[in-house]
C-alpha cells in the first residue's frame, strides 16, 4: 500500500523573518547597535572636550603641528608643494559654500526623482549640522592655533572643526542613502569607504594647514559621526511613515 505523501514542513524561519515580529527585531537590533555607537562616541567627545578645556591635550596638538612645518620655517609645511595645493583644494571641499552647492545639488536631483521626503532628510540634515557646529563653537570658544602660521584663512572658533564635523554629516548621510539604493554588499563598501576617505581628508588638511588642532577635527569627526548616525536611524525609524522605499520605487 502506498504512502501518503508527506506534507510540506512550514519554514519557520522564513516566517519569522517575512512577519511583523522578524521585522522588528532587526529594526530594534539596529536601534540598538547604532544607539550603543553613538552613547560611546559621545562619552568619548565628552572626556576629550574636558582635556581640551583643562589644557591637557595640547602638548599633544602642539607636537603634531610641529611636525608638519619646517624646523627652520614654520610658515613652511613639509613635503613638495604640490601637497599645500592639494590639501587647499580638499579643505574646501568641507566648506560651507561646497557643502551647500552639494547638498542643493542631491536635494533637487531627489526632487525630479520624486522622492520628496528623501530629499527633506538631506536638507535637515545639514541645516542641523550648521546649526550643531555654531552652538558647540559658541560653547567652547577656543582659541584658533597660534603655534603656526595659518596657510588658510579662517575666522570661528576652533573647537570642535565646522570642516570636519559637516563633511562628516553630509557626505555620510548622503553615503547612507546611497548605499540603500545598492544591491550588492561590494557596492555599499565601496560607497561607505568613499564617504569615509573623504571625510578623513578633510579634517586632515586642516590640520596640515594650521587652522585647527588635531583634538578639535577627533572632536569634530566623533559629532559628525554621531549626527549622521542620528538622522539615520530617524529614517530608519520612520521609513514606513515617510515612505522612502515607496518612493525608490516609485521613482526606478
Amino acid at each position: 500500500m502506498p504512502r501518503p505523501p508527506r506534507r510540506a514542513r512550514p519554514d519557520v524561519r522564513r516566517w519569522w523573518k517575512l512577519s511583523w515580529p522578524g521585522r522588528l527585531e532587526r529594526h530594534e537590533l539596529n536601534w540598538l547597535i547604532v544607539g550603543l555607537g553613538a552613547c560611546i562616541l559621545l562619552f568619548v567627545f565628552v572626556r576629550l572636550a574636558g582635556e581640551v578645556l583643562e589644557g591637557e591635550t595640547m602638548a599633544f596638538d602642539t607636537k603634531i603641528l610641529q611636525a608638519l612645518r619646517s624646523p627652520d620655517d614654520p610658515s613652511r609645511p613639509i613635503g613638495p608643494p604640490w601637497i599645500e595645493n592639494a590639501l587647499l583644494d580638499l579643505t574646501a571641499i568641507g566648506g560651507t559654500t561646497v557643502l551647500t552647492l552639494v547638498t542643493l545639488a542631491v536635494v533637487g536631483f531627489l526632487l525630479l526623482q520624486a522622492r520628496y521626503r528623501t530629499a527633506l532628510v538631506v536638507l535637515l540634515a545639514t541645516i542641523s549640522g550648521e546649526f550643531l557646529n555654531t552652538v558647540l563653537k559658541s560653547a567652547f570658544n577656543r582659541p584658533r592655533p597660534s603655534i603656526v602660521p595659518h596657510l588658510r584663512t579662517a575666522f570661528s572658533t576652533s573647537f570642535p572643526s565646522g570642516h570636519a564635523m559637516e563633511s562628516a554629516i553630509v557626505y555620510l548621510t548622503l553615503g547612507a542613502i546611497l548605499m540603500r539604493a545598492a544591491e550588492s554588499r561590494l557596492t555599499k563598501a565601496y560607497i561607505l569607504g568613499v564617504s569615509m576617505l573623504v571625510t578623513m581628508l578633510v579634517g586632515a588638511s586642516r590640520v596640515y594647514l594650521g587652522v585647527h588642532y588635531p583634538t578639535d577635527v577627533i572632536g569634530g569627526w566623533i559629532i559628525g559621526l554621531v549626527w549622521a548616525s542620528i538622522i539615520w536611524l530617524v529614517a530608519q525609524r520612520f521609513e514606513g511613515a515617510t515612505r522612502i522605499e515607496a518612493e525608490k520605487r516609485k521613482s526606478a
